[in-house]
């Protein structure tokens, strides 16, 4: 069985809490990773990146974030994650030095991806990440693509919030994207970072692919990451819960082509 569930970490260190830290040292992924920082007011996180390139999502918060010689201050949209708007967040290139400091008490989600060429660090404010519904009937959302297949500031890396409301399916119909095989469907590994509103909520995800070699239901709380090798992957969000997740994928190519299961891709069909 693949172990396709993070819990969340609840040892303190200081003034960071690392709530996740999914990397290709604790996962079978090659192609992606992940932190999630909890901050305290004047707090400070450094890091060098080799040949990955980041995202930094100030996902709660203001925060600062120095990469080379470049400085984007004060940078945040939210106090707290269920306000369900977009946030800002900020690319940084590979090969260089970073540090990100908490202006306020602040959480920031770091999305990495193999990178090799040289692109210009860069804030994506929120205003350029609109709101996108998604869905209809009980497979209803909203997306913020912060770092999408369309534009040109990552060569690596995609990155999206989801919120999906009580009683509703997200991620559904089951869809994979585990084949190179463009333009029908690329291959991107992906990690799920959830959160839920109340705090004591949980989802329920399920990872299979189609010879069910891999086929996992998890009960994913608050906090917990959840990765995608392979296969499909469907979150259910229980009545009286609202769920929120992070979306990282990157593969070899940076497109996202998906496939849905053919047992019930008539969901979409309709009327």
């Amino acid at each position: 069985m693949t172990n396709v569930l993070y819990k969340k970490n609840k040892d303190l260190n200081a003034d960071i809490l690392v709530r996740q830290d999914v990397n290709t040292n604790n996962s079978p992924l090659e192609y992606t990773q992940i932190k999630v920082l909890e901050m305290e007011e004047g707090a400070t996180f450094e890091e060098t990146l080799e040949a990955w390139e980041a995202c930094v999502v100030a996902q709660l918060g203001k925060v600062s974030v120095y990469a080379g010689e470049d400085s984007f201050e004060n940078i945040g949209r939210r106090e707290h994650v269920f306000e369900k708007n977009g946030t800002d967040s900020v690319y940084i290139n590979d090969h260089q030095a970073f540090k990100v400091k908490a202006e306020t008490d602040a959480r920031i989600v770091i999305a990495y991806a193999p990178s090799d060429n040289k692109l210009p660090n860069r804030l994506i404010p929120a205003e350029d990440v609109p709101a996108e519904h998604r869905g209809k009937y009980s497979n209803k959302r909203t997306a913020f693509t912060i770092l999408g297949d369309d534009d040109d500031l990552a060569n690596s890396l995609l990155v999206v919030e989801v919120y999906t409301d009580s009683g509703n399916w997200s991620s559904y119909p089951p869809h994979k994207h585990d084949q190179d095989n463009l333009p029908e469907e690329s291959f991107l590994e992906e990690i799920y970072y959830h959160e839920m509103d109340p705090e004591q909520g949980f989802v329920f995800q399920r990872i299979y692919t189609d010879d069910r070699s891999l086929d996992e239901l998890n009960a994913v709380e608050h906090q917990d990451c959840v990765i995608v090798p392979a296969g499909y992957h469907p979150v259910a969000v229980p009545d009286g819960y609202d769920s929120y997740y992070l979306n990282v994928m990157a593969g070899p190519t940076r497109s996202w082509n998906f496939y849905n299961e053919p047992d019930h891709e008539w969901i979409l069909n309709r009327d």
